[in-house]
């Protein structure tokens, strides 16, 4: 590269990120050094400062700064009902809708033995304690609707109906305003699957 070794160090850094490619690693690097030194100095500090404050919650496993989230903390909630998400980010899009009011567990991942992750990597014994002693009727499995996802889903699918627990996953299909010419065949098949009576 015909930069700096710490131009080159910070781009390397960038990369890391997902999503990014070299290009915007670059575009992202001249930004930053385009910035003053104390934005780059509080962009440092919130940096490290999240990386030491945040954890996980002991019960649902979402990010948070105390013991047990603030999802977990509202007894507002219906405790009998439980979504399984494969990451935050997936629990706030649920959030979002307004229309989900039971509790989550998040497995930050799916099943994936190419990439290392297994049950135990996933805390799936700790959902199932969960679903064993507390109170919960039903899961939603609402993992990504690919391979993983799949594997992941049938996977919790079968060790939870032992337990007599309700499993359902969500429906896909879809999206409000799309064109039916535009859709895959296995979009359409699983619009056809989950489609419900009007």
């Amino acid at each position: 590269m015909l930069f700096s070794p710490a131009i080159t160090r910070l781009v390397d850094v960038f990369r890391r990120l997902p999503g990014i490619g070299p290009k915007t690693a670059l575009r992202l690097v001249f930004f930053v050094l385009s910035m003053e030194k104390e934005e780059v100095e509080e962009m440092a500090r919130a940096l490290v400062d999240a990386k030491r404050r945040v954890k996980h919650c002991a019960r649902c496993r979402n990010l948070t700064e105390q013991d047990i989230c603030s999802v977990c903390r509202d007894e507002r909630r219906d405790q009998s009902l439980l979504c399984v998400v494969q990451e935050p980010r997936d629990m706030m899009v649920i959030e979002k809708t307004g229309q989900f009011k039971g509790l989550y567990f998040i497995l930050h991942g799916a099943l994936s033995p190419v990439e290392g992750f297994g049950p135990e990597e996933l805390k799936i014994p700790d959902l199932l304690q969960l679903m064993k002693t507390g109170g919960v009727k039903e899961v939603i499995i609402a993992t990504n609707p690919n391979v993983e996802g799949d594997a992941t889903a049938f996977y919790i699918a079968g060790a939870a109906r032992p337990l007599g627990i309700m499993v359902s996953r969500i429906g896909f299909g879809l999206p409000v305003g799309g064109d039916l010419e535009y859709a895959d065949e296995l979009t359409m098949t699983r619009a056809l699957e989950g489609r419900r009576e009007i």
